[in-house]
């Protein structure tokens, strides 16, 4: 019982899985803030091009 406890509290394995978690929530936060910056500003160049059209077209 003594070595089976000894082997699991040496196994690593898990922390592997951990920190490819914590990695990909990292970059999962960053890809949301770089898509939220790029909308805002996405929206305001679709706004104008929507009202130039609307004014060529009046």
């Amino acid at each position: 019982m003594l070595v089976s406890l000894k082997r699991f509290l040496k196994d690593d394995n898990g922390a592997t899985a951990l920190e490819y978690g914590l990695i990909m929530s990292l970059m999962t936060i960053a890809c949301i803030a770089a898509f939220m910056a790029l909308g805002a500003g996405s929206e305001a160049m679709w706004n104008r091009i929507r009202d130039l059209i609307g004014a060529a077209l009046r």
